[in-house]
């Protein structure tokens, strides 16, 4: 079996660089600033042969509830509460704080197993506040340093033996009777749906206080995400795990994307890069827009990177709820979407309330429609049909008197789609020839919205003898004649 060991502590006593050391990947934002982790990132971690996933939450702090910090706090209890096993982390090198004290004891009562560990122990700087981790009363503590890799042993030792325990129980708990469940006919032969061999990936973007992590908590039923009237609470690129409508997902939710020229913290910068890293690994993006300023340049500029990335590209304008003239307000969001995204022609755009919930359904029907245009192939005949029809329909231009024969059309790939289309001439194709051709493999092949890549190729002469020489008879044929 698996186990879920969530890191714990103050801020700033390295819980995400432990993070990225055990699940072998830079996956959390480190910096020397305090507070830099707001959400909880999960990972798949290994040591030996342990496999486990390992939760990595925002620092713990002496706040009130309604503040950001307390927010914070409290997705980090919960956190303590769901793992299996929690390690809480100190700082060797500053030593045991009252705030430590204060939640050693809370620990204690929220979780079975906790384990201490003084990071940053390495040298000398960190052997007093090593000591002085005794004074908590949760055992002998582990000395760790996430930098450099020591006593990442020493945790395995601690963990093995609580894997086993926890392993031993669920098993009993597997095996034992049970008396208040009656299984049924009805849920024998229940059909059975089937499942993905991967979750799908799907990124939400948008520009800061779009209500991303908002959207994402009301898909999946729960606060698992940090939310609040403060823009850009997200810092990272968290992704959560769900089965949505029997599909199994991974939503990745993004730190609100400002522009450029209006970053200048550095922290903030490393949260875009997240996000578009987010971008590039989806299949699916979710643009989500606000109702009342929709459209805006980032909210364009993001759109636009999806599409070149080649991510299928879904529109969602949030806050829906606020609006009172709907019916108007949708014409005028169509209108705009086609004008001002061209490139994503046909893409759904759906209209959502994250506060209550509505529109879901909607939301959830575009992204798998979206996905499954993103994976279509076309047979090559098919192609070649439609090409003779185009180009009888709209003959290609002759630019200086020179004629462009276009033989043949493949497709060459899916994710997004891409055809290459067999031509002579074609660095004197137009470009709005290029798009007559793409609009219209949109429009007869139903692929509304996704982005089609087209390569014109120059196919050559396949003539197999010119540029020989002509033969000379032989001898013996002349003889003949």
């Amino acid at each position: 079996m698996t186990f879920t060991l969530a890191i714990v502590g103050r801020p700033n006593v390295g819980k995400s660089t432990l993070f990225n050391r055990l699940v072998g990947k830079k996956l959390a934002l480190v910096d020397d600033q305090p507070g830099v982790t707001r959400d909880l990132r999960e990972g798949q971690a290994r040591l030996g042969d342990l496999k486990f996933t390992v939760i990595d939450s925002a620092g713990l702090e002496d706040a009130t509830d309604d503040s950001l910090q307390g927010r914070m706090r409290r997705l980090t209890e919960r956190a303590v509460e769901m793992a299996d096993i929690c390690l809480f982390l100190i700082d060797a090198r500053v030593g045991i704080t009252p705030t430590d004290e204060l939640f050693a004891d809370i620990l204690r009562k929220k979780n079975a197993h906790v384990l201490l560990a003084a990071n940053k122990s390495e040298g000398k700087a960190g052997e007093s506040g090593y000591l002085e981790a005794f004074s908590l009363g949760l055992g002998e503590p582990i000395r760790l340093s996430g930098e450099h890799g020591e006593g990442i042993t020493d945790l395995l030792q601690v963990l093995m033996p609580i894997a086993d325990e926890l392993e031993a129980r669920a098993q009993f708990e597997e095996n034992e009777p049970e008396t208040d469940v009656d299984v049924g006919e009805e849920d024998e032969d229940a059909p059975r749906v089937p499942t993905r061999e991967k979750p799908l990936q799907i990124a939400v973007v948008g520009r800061p206080n779009a209500g991303k992590s908002t959207l994402i908590n009301k898909i999946m039923g729960e606060e698992r995400l940090l939310t609040g009237p403060e823009a850009g609470i997200t810092r990272d690129a968290i992704s959560v795990a769900i089965d949505w409508e029997d599909v199994p997902m991974r939503i990745f939710d993004t730190a609100g994307m400002r522009k450029k020229a209006r970053i200048e913290d550095k922290l903030e910068k490393m949260s875009v890069q997240d996000g578009l890293r987010a971008v590039k690994f989806a299949e699916v993006v979710v643009v989500l827009l606000d109702v009342d300023i929709p459209f805006e340049q980032q909210d364009l500029r993001i759109a636009d990177l999806a599409e070149r990335e080649g991510r299928a590209v879904v529109v969602a304008v949030n806050k829906w709820d606020l609006e009172d003239e709907k019916q108007e307000k949708l014409k005028e969001l169509r209108e705009a979407f086609e004008r001002l995204l061209p490139q994503l022609r046909g893409a759904p755009l759906v209209t959502v309330s994250a506060k209550t919930g509505k529109g879901l359904d909607r939301l959830h029907a575009a992204i798998m429609k979206a996905h499954e245009v993103w994976n279509r192939r076309v047979s090559t005949s098919r192609l070649n049909r439609w090409l003779v029809g185009m180009l009888e329909q709209h003959p290609p231009p002759a630019p200086g008197g020179k004629r462009i024969k276009m033989r043949y059309a493949t497709q060459v790939k899916t994710r997004p789609p891409a055809f290459v289309v067999m031509t002579s001439h074609p660095e004197l194709v137009p470009e709005s020839y290029s798009r007559y051709l793409v609009n219209g493999l949109r429009a007869d092949f139903d692929m509304p919205g996704t982005p089609i890549r087209m390569t014109l190729r120059d196919q050559g002469d396949k003539n197999p003898f010119k540029g020989r020489k002509k033969a000379q008879p032989s001898r013996l044929s002349k003889h003949l004649k």
